[in-house]
């Protein structure tokens, strides 16, 4: 009796064992799969950094123009994100010719500028000192930003068809510029001494993903009546 006891004890035992390590089994299995997806994951995109890295190298200006063009509709896209379908009831639908236009601004009209500026800047001023980053710092800002401004609000206007096409630079030039300041002058002294070159568009692309969040709110602000 005693032995039918033990026994059974035994083989109950010797089951449960036996489903640990069968459940044990099927984990390592689901961990062996997870990391070869994560293995996978992590080579295609270390496969694609390397393609869009020798493609930059090849086509830098095709490359800044997709980054730079990119990131100019993200910034719009956040912003019609919040104003659209967070803060409206009931939400709206995203407004998609706003974003062909700021396609259009990024990626063909402000990226070949800015690509030609910085490597006319870097050639001409070469170097991290003191006074060739104050010299970069001042061209920028006061001699490549005001045209930038200008072709924003006057190249929107002409693509929304609107009645004056200098009637919104007009009004809201002189406090965007005012913004600039304060937000690109620091950022542009980063640009300046810490990133090389190539990357220069990049950067300021990152950069505007900020900064063009700021112009879509200025975009939005209403205009005083011309009258």
């Amino acid at each position: 009796m005693c032995l039918r006891v033990w026994g059974g004890k035994s083989g109950t035992v010797h089951r449960e064992r036996s489903q640990l390590a069968s459940e044990w089994s099927v984990h390592c299995s689901q961990f062996g799969t997870l990391s070869k997806i994560q293995s996978e994951r992590a080579a295609a995109m270390a496969t694609f950094l390397r393609a869009f890295g020798r493609f930059f190298t090849k086509h830098p200006l095709a490359g800044n123009g997709l980054v730079y063009g990119t990131l100019y509709v993200g910034a719009e896209f956040s912003q019609q994100t919040i104003t659209r379908k967070l803060l409206t009831d009931p939400p709206q639908d995203i407004d998609r010719p706003t974003l062909a236009r700021y396609a259009v601004m990024g990626t063909f009209i402000y990226s070949p500028i800015l690509y030609n500026w910085y490597k006319w800047l870097d050639k001409t001023f070469p170097g991290t000192a003191k006074r060739i980053i104050v010299k970069k710092l001042l061209l920028d800002q006061f001699i490549l930003t005001p045209p930038l401004l200008v072709i924003f609000f006057t190249g929107m206007s002409l693509m929304e068809r609107q009645s004056s096409i200098t009637e919104e630079c007009r009004q809201k030039f002189l406090p965007t510029f005012a913004r600039s300041c304060l937000f690109w002058m620091p950022a542009q002294t980063l640009n300046f001494v810490l990133v090389p070159p190539k990357f220069r568009v990049v950067y300021v692309g990152s950069c505007a993903f900020a900064w063009v969040n700021i112009l879509c709110w200025v975009k939005r602000q209403k205009m005083l009546s011309s009258n």
